[in-house]
């Protein structure tokens, strides 16, 4: 009886721990896709590529790298803090979308 409760235990925080890597990788995937539009609302061929211009000659280039770079580095610290808080039960577990939706806000320069 004893192998038995310890199987289903098992069982139970495997289950709980892939739940909680497939919420990762969901919210990960919604976060990186809201970033990438983003870019791509300058024709950047991706936020990484976008960021790469920082420093650039042209200053408008050099602006907005600048500026994703920075809202970028907001947005997963920020996404970041608030898993954190669920995992700590500070907070309930925001749905994807809901998540992506208190990200802050870019302004393009």
């Amino acid at each position: 009886m004893e192998n038995l409760n310890l199987d289903l235990l098992s069982t139970v925080e495997q289950r709980a721990a892939e739940a909680a890597s497939k919420a990762v990788f969901e919210y990960s995937n919604a976060i990186q896709a809201h970033m990438e539009a983003k870019a791509a609302e300058r024709h950047y061929d991706s936020v990484q590529s976008a960021v790469s211009y920082r420093g650039d000659p042209n200053p408008q280039f050099a602006a907005e790298a600048e500026a994703l770079f920075v809202w970028r580095s907001a947005g997963w610290t920020y996404a970041t803090t608030e898993l954190d808080k669920v995992t700590a039960g500070q907070r309930d577990q925001p749905g994807v979308e809901e998540l992506v939706g208190e990200l802050p806000a870019f302004v393009w320069p």
